[in-house]
């Protein structure tokens, strides 16, 4: 399993444990979006602020509020879309990109 794969399994298997023992139970948006970032990235998908928002499975203005924060500190970067001046994409830094890399790579390499 390659980390790309196992950032999304780990991302759909926080959802369905959600959905069978309750949201209200669980809450890392911030970790959400890292994994739906992450794994974008290897797909070479681009993630519009709308999606992540979807993806952090927070409300949209706590989601919104991470996002303006972790751009803030230079964990993620914000941009328009060339094709659609009217979205906004985000990405994860080259920096937190290599850190996700080597964490979700060791896990990967670890789960066989």
């Amino acid at each position: 399993m390659t980390a790309g794969e196992l950032a999304r399994r780990i991302h759909a298997q926080r959802r369905r444990r959600e959905q069978i023992l309750g949201a209200d139970l669980f809450g890392e948006p911030i970790w959400d979006m890292f994994l739906d970032l992450y794994a974008c990235a290897v797909e070479r998908r681009q993630v519009s602020i709308s999606s992540l928002c979807i993806a952090s499975g927070a409300p949209t203005t706590t989601a919104l509020r991470s996002i303006a924060m972790l751009v803030e500190q230079g964990q993620l970067i914000r941009r328009r879309d060339e094709n659609d001046g009217r979205r906004v994409l985000i990405e994860l830094s080259p920096a937190l990109y290599d850190k996700l890399d080597r964490l979700l790579g060791n896990w990967a390499a670890a789960s066989g």
